[in-house]
């Protein structure tokens, strides 16, 4: 869970991984929603598969990413058990 929270700490991958929940994209199309090398995007979306918070499938000529609900609910059922936890101290 640390790779997560270290992927999650970037505000550009957290961004993608919000475009990645409307819908499953390209490298391209999500380079489109910023201002930076596709390189760039290449490598933070490398670093979020390496966390296993997005999944990436080829279909045909492009790589298409989507959000990895499995890991993302984990990280969300971990964390709400923290708050319970606090809150009932």
């Amino acid at each position: 869970m640390n790779i997560a929270f270290k992927a999650l700490n970037d505000p550009i991958r957290r961004k993608i991984l919000e475009l990645l929940k409307e819908e499953d994209m390209n490298a391209g199309e999500i380079a489109d929603h910023f201002n930076i090398t596709k390189p760039s995007i290449s490598h933070h979306l490398d670093l979020l598969k390496q966390a296993d918070l997005v999944v990436s499938i080829k279909k045909g000529q492009f790589v298409y990413y989507s959000l990895n609900t499995t890991v993302v609910d984990e990280i969300i059922q971990w964390l709400m058990t923290i708050h319970f936890q606090k809150i009932g101290s």
